[in-house]
C-alpha cells in the first residue's frame, strides 16, 4: 500500500451501558450557558427526552428541545429547526435520536456559524468553518450518523437525496449507550442494522479500505451477524443490542474514513424517487451489488461469509464469496426487510431515472471494488426488481 491512512474520528468518544447519564458533564466540557436538545416525537413519548433534559439541566443547562424532525428530514425540516436554534443561540446542540435526527444536529450547529442554507451546503467539502459544539447520541444501531462527515436530507423540487460532506460536521463529542436503543421497534432495529451490515461489508470490500478500517470492518460484520435477529426478535436482549451497538459504531468509523460504494449508490434514488427508508433500500440492494462486485474480490467477499457464521474451510474461494451473498439475503429475510424492489414501490418504468440517480453518485461508485456501466447498474436493478 503506497498511500497514507486517515482515521478520522469525532474529538471524544464513550460507549457502554449508562455512559448517557453522563451527558451534562460532558457538555460543560464543551460549553455553558444554553443546550439546544434536538430530537423527535417517538423518543419524547417513551420518556427518553425528558430525562435527557433533566440530566443537562442537571449540569447548570437552560435546555431547549426541537422534536419535529421528520423521518428521512428534507432540506426545508432542518432550515425549520435551524430557525428555532437562531431564535435560541445555543452554546451546545445535542442530537438524541436516529440518523435523521443525528444529520440534523450535526447541520443546525453547522449553520449557526456558516451563514446560508442547508441547500448551499450539498456537496463536498463546502462547509467553511465548525459549528458550535455538538453532542449526538444515537438511539439505533446504526446509521453511523454519529460518526461521519457526512449528513443526507432529501430535496423535495428535486425528489432526490443529496449530503452535506465536511470533515467540519464531524460532531465533538459521541455518546453510544446501548441503553437508549431498547426502545427501537422491531421494524427500525432491522433497517438500521441491516444498515450497518451495508457499512462493515461496503468498507472492507471498497477500493478505499485501510489497515487501519479492516480490523473494524471485520468485527462490526461479526458483531452484527452475530446479534441482529436477537436484537430484531428480543428488543429487551442487552447483551444482542451492545453487540449491535459496538457493530454498528466499528462499521460508522470504517465507512467515515474509507466510504461506502455500489450498494449505497444504487440505494439513494430509490430513496428519493419512491421514499424508501435508508436502510431498507440498502439492505434490498446489498445482495445483488454483491453478486455483480464479486469478481473484484473474492477473498474479501469470501470472507465476508466466514465473518457472517458461514463456514468456508470446505468452498473453493468463489464459492465462499458467492455463500456471502447468501448469507446477507437469509439475514434480511429471517428480519423481514423486502427482498426485491417491487415490494416497496418501484416500477419498471422508473428504470431509466433509477439508472440516472445512480450515476450521479459517482463519488460513491469511484469507490466500488468493480468498475460500474450504466449497463450493469441496469441489471443490477433489473435483478432486483
Amino acid at each position: 500500500m503506497n498511500r497514507i491512512a486517515p482515521l478520522r474520528i469525532p474529538q471524544e468518544l464513550y460507549f457502554g451501558e449508562g455512559s448517557a447519564e453522563a451527558m451534562g458533564k460532558f457538555a460543560k466540557n464543551l460549553g455553558s450557558g444554553s443546550v439546544f436538545l434536538i430530537s423527535d416525537k417517538g423518543l419524547n413519548s417513551v420518556g427518553i427526552v425528558d430525562q435527557a433534559k433533566t440530566w443537562l439541566q442537571e449540569s447548570g443547562f437552560d435546555v431547549e428541545v426541537y422534536l419535529d424532525v421528520e423521518p428521512e428530514p428534507s432540506t426545508s425540516n432542518v432550515g425549520t429547526c435551524f430557525s428555532e436554534a437562531q431564535q435560541v443561540a445555543p452554546n451546545v446542540v445535542v442530537g438524541l435520536g436516529g440518523g435523521s435526527v443525528l444529520d440534523t444536529a450535526k447541520t443546525v450547529a453547522m449553520l449557526i456559524t456558516n451563514e446560508g442554507r442547508v441547500e448551499d451546503y450539498l456537496g463536498t467539502d463546502l462547509v467553511k468553518r465548525r459549528g458550535v459544539p455538538t453532542i449526538l447520541l444515537p438511539t439505533t444501531s446504526g446509521t453511523g450518523a454519529e460518526i461521519t462527515p457526512n449528513a443526507l436530507f432529501y430535496v423535495p423540487e428535486l425528489r432526490v437525496k443529496k449530503a452535506i460532506v465536511s470533515e467540519h460536521i464531524i460532531p465533538n463529542l459521541v455518546i453510544v449507550d446501548p441503553v437508549l436503543t431498547l426502545s427501537a421497534p422491531p421494524g427500525l432495529t432491522a433497517a438500521t442494522g441491516m444498515d450497518a451490515l451495508c457499512h462493515a461489508i461496503e468498507s472492507f470490500t471498497g477500493l478505499n479500505a485501510t489497515p487501519l478500517t479492516e480490523p473494524l470492518s471485520r468485527e462490526a460484520a461479526k458483531q452484527i451477524g452475530n446479534h441482529l435477529r436477537t436484537a430484531v426478535y428480543f428488543g429487551n436482549n442487552l447483551n444482542a443490542r451492545t453487540g449491535m451497538a459496538l457493530g454498528s459504531l466499528y462499521a460508522a468509523i470504517a465507512i467515515a474514513n474509507s466510504g461506502t460504494n455500489a450498494v449505497h449508490a444504487l440505494a439513494y434514488p430509490l430513496q428519493g424517487l419512491n421514499r424508501v427508508q435508508h436502510g431498507v433500500a440498502n439492505s434490498l440492494l446489498l445482495p445483488y451489488v454483491m453478486s455483480f462486485n464479486l469478481l473484484g474480490d473474492l477473498k474479501k467477499f469470501s470472507e465476508v461469509a466466514e465473518l457472517l457464521g458461514v463456514p468456508t474451510t470446505h468452498l473453493s474461494v468463489r464459492s465462499g464469496a458467492e455463500a456471502a451473498v447468501g448469507a446477507c439475503k437469509e439475514l434480511s429475510k429471517d428480519i423481514g426487510i423486502p427482498q426485491n424492489m417491487s415490494e416497496v414501490g418501484v416500477h419498471e418504468e422508473q428504470l431509466e431515472d433509477l439508472i440516472d440517480g445512480a450515476l450521479d453518485v459517482q463519488r460513491l461508485l469511484k469507490n466500488n471494488p468493480r468498475p460500474i456501466t450504466r449497463k450493469d447498474i441496469r441489471d443490477i436493478y433489473n435483478e432486483a426488481m
